[in-house]
């Protein structure tokens, strides 16, 4: 008897996901115990070794509520029957300090440290994430209410070395089939149901109310938008290290980026390069948003003397001397001049 049909069709994703890897690569699973991660698993444990890789897998316990590293050792176990190989539970402390950029960022950032941690330490070719469609569903609309600009309406890729989303093109519901059909329990995470998260709000009643307003097909028409500009914002990524690249070929110095140069660019790629000049000084890449960025280009297109920019990250932006400086107060940074 052949797989049910929710089953084959989490397969079909990541037997298409995995297609280009080389025979003997290791693909590593970063696995929760949730529905999307859970089947996610299970099919790579069964696509993997028929494509000729071996596929292995991870969980975080976070250590944030009652019981975590109990359930991260029953998830690693479950990974374990799978026949996945290897296995690690990785514990992580959510710092306070990126806690001030909110607790989901916080743990978004420990969880991504350490997953490039063990890819690192098993040479993983890909480390594949449970994100479905809902998920990016969910993405769009929460940068469109906070106004985050193209880049956070553009969603989750599907690919960032090394990381790969085999289910961005399938339903929320489909693996919870799936996991039916297998006979696997899922863990229900408390805090999808917690609406002190915006997360939750938005898939418990925001999503919920657009498919009463508008019809059916809400989610895939937000997955599809995100999919259309993630394309434009590539594109416009590409442009903007060009230019800075030509910057950094006429050897000035990458701290001080000259205004006038700055001035001529259009803006959607001066605010990139800003962007990206501020990450290279010590901007935590999550915690930096549209709002910051906007407030640095005024230092180019509206300035009147203002005082500098205060970023995430102890990272200061400010105009002097006809550039934008971009300095830090991690110990050891220096100031450019």
């Amino acid at each position: 008897m052949g797989p049910g049909v929710a089953v084959a069709e989490v397969r079909n994703a990541v037997r298409a996901c995995l297609s280009d890897l080389a025979a003997g690569d290791l693909v590593l699973v970063a696995c929760s115990g949730g529905a999307d991660s859970l089947a996610l698993a299970a099919a790579a444990a069964f696509v993997a070794p028929r494509l000729g890789q071996r596929a292995g897998g991870v969980t975080v316990d976070h250590g944030l509520q009652p019981g975590s590293g109990e359930r991260a050792a029953s998830v690693a176990a479950l990974l374990g029957k799978f026949g996945l190989d290897p296995v690690r539970t990785a514990a992580v402390t959510v710092a306070t300090a990126a806690a001030a950029a909110g607790p989901e960022a916080a743990a978004r950032m420990a969880r991504y440290d350490a997953l490039d941690a063990v890819a690192i330490q098993y040479g993983a070719a890909a480390v594949l994430l449970g994100h479905t469609l809902d998920d990016q569903a969910e993405t769009v609309l929460l940068g469109l209410a906070r106004g985050s600009g193209g880049r956070s309406l553009a969603g989750m890729p599907a690919r960032r070395d090394p990381y790969r989303r085999p289910l961005l093109t399938v339903r929320r519901a489909t693996t919870s089939a799936a996991c039916a059909e297998l006979g696997l329990e899922p863990w229900q995470d408390p805090h999808n149901h917690d609406f002190r998260f915006a997360r939750a709000r938005v898939r418990h009643q925001a999503l919920p109310a657009l498919e009463a307003a508008l019809g059916p097909g809400v989610a895939e028409a937000l997955a599809r938008t995100a999919s259309q500009l993630r394309a434009d914002a590539e594109c416009l990524d590409d442009l903007a290290f060009a230019e800075s690249g030509r910057l950094r070929a006429n050897g000035s110095d990458p701290a001080g980026l000259d205004v006038g140069w700055l001035r001529e660019l259009p803006g959607a790629i001066r605010t990139r390069v800003l962007r990206d000049a501020a990450i290279m000084a010590g901007c935590p890449h999550g915690a930096l948003t549209a709002g910051h960025i906007d407030r640095v280009d005024a230092l180019v297109t509206g300035w009147r003397g203002q005082r500098g920019v205060d970023l995430p990250g102890g990272v200061r932006a400010r105009r002097r001397d006809g550039k934008v400086w971009f300095t830090s107060s991690a110990p050891g940074a220096s100031e450019g001049s």
